[in-house]
C-alpha cells in the first residue's frame, strides 16, 4: 500500500508520530552522511572525525593523519544489530553507549559472526596505528571481503574502531597508546600478542590470515591462498631475487631470505596448531627471542623434502607441516614493491605491500604507502592551508646515464637534487606553501649491510626512482621542531600527490606556472602579470621581498609550480632566518650504506655540499667523524 493510502487510513495522532519517526530517520541518515563525506563524527561534527571517536569523545589524537572513509552510509536500523554481524563502516547509533569491555572479548562466537568461507583476516595493533588500520580495512571492504576483526592493544583504538563500524576485539593488552618503535621492548610484547593471537584462534577451526598493519592488500588474495588447499601454513618471505616469473610459490629451495610473519596463512590442522604453541612457548619462555626470528628457527628445524614430486609444498617443522613460501613478486616487500618494480617487470598483478626494507620509522613507512598512492588520507591532507609549490626537475642525461653506477655517481646525482630540493624548501618556506617533493632518481640502492649497488640477483633497475627515506629522514622532516631554533615547520607532500585521485578537483583547476628567466631578457621583469596561457615568468634570483610581493597576488592559488628551481632563490635577507633554516633542512638528509671494506661502511649526505670545496662522497675516517655534516 502506498504511502498516501497508508496515511488515509490511520488516525490522525498516529499519522503524526509516523511522520515524525519517518523525518527522524532520514535527517539522521543525512546528518551521519553529511558528516562522514565532510570527515567529520556523527558525535560532534565541528570536529575533525580523525581526532574524536564517538560518544564519549576521546582525547585529542597523536599528530597522524587518519583516512576518510568515503562510501555510503546505510540508514541507522532501527533493529538492535551485534556489533560483529552489522556491515563495516556502517557507525552504530550514538543513542547507545558502548557495549562493556567484555562483550569484545575474543571468542569462537565472535570470530563465527564474521567468517566466510571459513577463512577470518586478522590484524591488530594499537591507537597509533589507527590510520594504518583504517586503510588496510579499506583496502578489503573496496576488495568486497568483510571476513575480517581487529584485535585493539589498547582501549583508545577499540573504541575508535567501533564508533566507525569496524568490527573488533579486546587483546587485553593494555599496551600504550603511542608508536612504540621497531625493537624496543614494548616492539616484542606485541610479536608475542600475535603468537598468543594465532594459538588461540586455530582451535575455533577456522582458516587464519594474519597480517600486520603496515601492509595493505591490492588484490583478493583468497582464490590464491584456495589453489594450495594441502598447506597448513604459507607464508610471506624477504626474498629480493625472484625464484619464478609467473604467480606460482616462490622455489624454496632457493628462498635464502628470511620468511617474514608480516603476512601469512594458517589452517587450523594440527600441524599447524603444534607449531603455533611451540612458537608460543618458546617467546614466552624467552623475552630476548624476536618472534620472527623463532618462526623461522621453528620451521626449519626441517625442512624437506617436497610434498610430493611436483608440489610446491615442502614438508618442514617437525616433518608433518606442509609449508609454501608466497612468492614475493606479488606478496611484495618493501623492497620488490617500491624498490625493484618486481611485479611491473614480470608483468604480474600484485596481491599485497608490505612496507619493509625501509627507513625513517613509522612516518618512512606512511610516507611509503602515500607515494604508492595506496594510503587513505583525510580529504584536508589534498588541500592544505596556503596551497603547495611544486617545481619540475631537470636531471642532466648525464648524471643518470653515464659512466658506471658506483658510490662517485650515485652522489653525483643524488647532489644535484639534493640543492634543487633545498632551494624549493626555502621557497614554499618563505611562501607558506607545502612542498610537494620530486621524484628522487638513484643510481644505488640502501640497505644496512656492505653491497655491490644493488643486490646480487635482484632485478633492480638503474637508476630507478627510489623511496624519499633512501635519502631524506622522512621523520624528521614531519617532525614539529622548536621554531625558535628550526625556523616555521615545512610540509611535505609524496612526489605521486597530484596523480592521486582523492586528488580534489578544485585543486586541480586552480594552477599557476611559473617560468624563471634571465633578468634583462624579453618580458622577464618581476610583475604579477600573466601571459595570454596563464604563465608567469619570474626573474632568477630573485630575493625574498621580491618573493614576497608578487606572489602575495596569487595566494589563494592552490598550486605554484615552477619550470626549475636552477637558481631560483638565493637565499633568506634575514641572516637570522636563514641560520634557523639551515639548521632545520641539514637534518633533513640522512646516509647511503654500505661500501664494503671499511667500518664504518654510511656515508652521509650533505645538505650544504656544495659550499665546501673538495667535498667527496667518502664514509667517515674515524669514530670521531661519525656524525652528520655540521
Amino acid at each position: 500500500m502506498g504511502w498516501r493510502n497508508a496515511f488515509d487510513n490511520v488516525k490522525p495522532v498516529f499519522v503524526t508520530i509516523y511522520a515524525t519517526v519517518i523525518i527522524g530517520i532520514i535527517f539522521s541518515s543525512l546528518y551521519v552522511m553529511s558528516a562522514i563525506y565532510s570527515g567529520k563524527s556523527a558525535a560532534d561534527s565541528t570536529t575533525s572525525w580523525l581526532s574524536h571517536v564517538g560518544s564519549p569523545p576521546v582525547e585529542q589524537a597523536p599528530n597522524v593523519s587518519q583516512p576518510a572513509i568515503v562510501q555510503a552510509v546505510p540508514t541507522p536500523s532501527l533493529e538492535p544489530r551485534s556489533m560483529s554481524t552489522r556491515p563495516i563502516w556502517e557507525a552504530p547509533l550514538h543513542t547507545k553507549k558502548i557495549p562493556a569491555l567484555k562483550k569484545f572479548r575474543l571468542s569462537k562466537e565472535l570470530v563465527q559472526e564474521r567468517v566466510k568461507d571459513n577463512v577470518i583476516i586478522v590484524t591488530f595493533g594499537n591507537y597509533a596505528f589507527m590510520d594504518f588500520i583504517l586503510t588496510w580495512v579499506k583496502h578489503l571492504t573496496d576488495l568486497g571481503l568483510s571476513n575480517l576483526l581487529i584485535g585493539a592493544m589498547d582501549t583508545k583504538l577499540l573504541e575508535a574502531l567501533y564508533w566507525k563500524g569496524v568490527p573488533v576485539f579486546d587483546m587485553g593488552s593494555h599496551m600504550s597508546t603511542i608508536d612504540v618503535g621497531w625493537g624496543s621492548p614494548t616492539f616484542h610484547k606485541m610479536g608475542r600478542e600475535k603468537v598468543i593471537l594465532i594459538d588461540s584462534i586455530l582451535p575455533y577451526g577456522y582458516e587464519l590470515l594474519m597480517c600486520d598493519t603496515d601492509m595493505v592488500w591490492l588484490k583478493d588474495p583468497l582464490p590464491y591462498l584456495a589453489r594450495y588447499p594441502e598447506a597448513d601454513v604459507l607464508t610471506s618471505s624477504d626474498q629480493v631475487v625472484p625464484t619464478v616469473t609467473d604467480d606460482r610459490l616462490d622455489i624454496w629451495q632457493q628462498v635464502g631470505a628470511a620468511y617474514n610473519i608480516g603476512i601469512f596463512h594458517w589452517r587450523p590442522t594440527d600441524a599447524a596448531k603444534r607449531l603455533a604453541k611451540e612458537w608460543k612457548d618458546m617467546l614466552l619462555a624467552d623475552e630476548k627471542i624476536w618472534d620472527q626470528n623463532g618462526f623461522n628457527d621453528l620451521v626449519r628445524k626441517q625442512l624437506g623434502p617436497p610434498v610430493d614430486g611436483e608440489s610446491e609444498l615442502v614438508y618442514a617443522f617437525d616433518g608433518n607441516l606442509k609449508l609454501g613460501v608466497l612468492p614475493a613478486s606479488i606478496f611484495c616487500s618493501g623492497h620488490t614493491y617500491f624498490v625493484q618494480a618486481m611485479y611491473q617487470q614480470l608483468r604480474l598483478e600484485p596481491y599485497a605491500v608490505h612496507t619493509t626494507f625501509q627507513y625513517a620509522g613509522t612516518e618512512g613507512k606512511r610516507h611509503r604507502l602515500r607515494e604508492g598512492m595506496v594510503f587513505y588520507d583525510p580529504p584536508e591532507y589534498y588541500d592544505a592551508p596556503g596551497g603547495f609549490l611544486s617545481f619540475k626537475p631537470s636531471i642532466p642525461k648525464s648524471l643518470l646515464l653515464d659512466g658506471e653506477h658506483n658510490v662517485k655517481s650515485h652522489f653525483s646525482l643524488i647532489n644535484y637534487q639534493i640543492k634543487q630540493i633545498r632551494m624549493a624548501l626555502a621557497i614554499a618556506s618563505l611562501l607558506n606553501r607545502t612542498l610537494v617533493m620530486p621524484p628522487l632518481w638513484c643510481r644505488l640502492d640502501r640497505l644496512w649491510f656492505p653491497h655491490p649497488g644493488v643486490l646480487e640477483g635482484s632485478i633492480t633497475r638503474q637508476p630507478f626512482i627510489c623511496p624519499l627515506d633512501h635519502v631524506f629522514e622522512v621523520n624528521v622532516m614531519l617532525k614539529e621542531l622548536p621554531e625558535e631554533i628550526f625556523g616555521p615547520q615545512i610540509n611535505i607532500r609524496e612526489y605521486s600527490f597530484f596523480d592521486n585521485p582523492l586528488m580534489p578537483k578544485q585543486v586541480k583547476e586552480s594552477w599557476l606556472e611559473v617560468q624563471l628567466c634571465q633578468e634583462g631578457t624579453r618580458d622577464c621583469v618581476a610583475s604579477n602579470t600573466t601571459s595570454p596561457s596563464g604563465v608567469l615568468r619570474f626573474p632568477k634570483r630573485s630575493n625574498e621581498e621580491t618573493f614576497k610581493t608578487i606572489f602575495s597576488s596569487f595566494k589563494d592559488v592552490k598550486v605554484i609550480q615552477f619550470s626549475s628551481m636552477q637558481d631560483a632563490f638565493p637565499g633568506f635577507t634575514d641572516k637570522a632566518r636563514e641560520e634557523k633554516f639551515r639548521n632545520r633542512v641539514k637534518r633533513y638528509v640522512g646516509i647511503w650504506c654500505c661500501v664494503a671494506e671499511h667500518t664504518p661502511g654510511h656515508i652521509y649526505y650533505d645538505m650544504y655540499w656544495d659550499e665546501k670545496p673538495g667535498w667527496k662522497p667518502i664514509p667517515p675516517q674515524t669514530p670521531e667523524d661519525d656524525h652528520p655534516p655540521p
